[in-house]
């Protein structure tokens, strides 16, 4: 994970804590997993924030391809999702080819796959 964000991200968590308990706790959970770099020695392949990332959900055989924002460039009918939903903190720093099991938002585990994952060099 790049190191600025995750800082930023953290905070962004904890300022949803009362609101989204479980993406709060999530999303906390991977930051304190992550391995931080800084921007220029990330891996090309590593969901960042504002990464266009390609995954397969296991369960249904679905594939989707979706841009990882921040919450207020959220845009579901642009496929701008934000980290503060279930699957946008299942993302962030995942690499192409591993998977995750996931809470989807009924509470079903869902295995989801990264296929390709495309990144921006914009900073924002």
């Amino acid at each position: 994970m790049i190191d600025d964000e995750a800082e930023a991200l953290t905070n962004l968590a904890m300022s949803v804590e009362a609101r989204l308990p479980q993406v709060c706790q999530l999303l906390l959970d991977e930051i304190g997993r992550a391995k931080l770099h800084s921007r220029n020695r990330i891996a090309p392949d590593v969901v960042t924030m504002h990464a266009r990332v390609a995954f397969l959900d296991e369960a249904s055989g679905s594939s989707r391809t979706v841009q990882l924002v921040y919450p207020r460039e959220a845009d579901i009918a642009e496929d701008r999702v934000s980290i503060l939903t279930l699957v946008g903190a299942g993302l962030i720093g995942m690499r192409a080819g591993q998977s995750i099991m996931w809470p989807d938002r009924g509470g079903r585990e869902r295995l989801l796959t990264i296929a390709d994952v495309t990144r921006s060099e914009e900073v924002r």
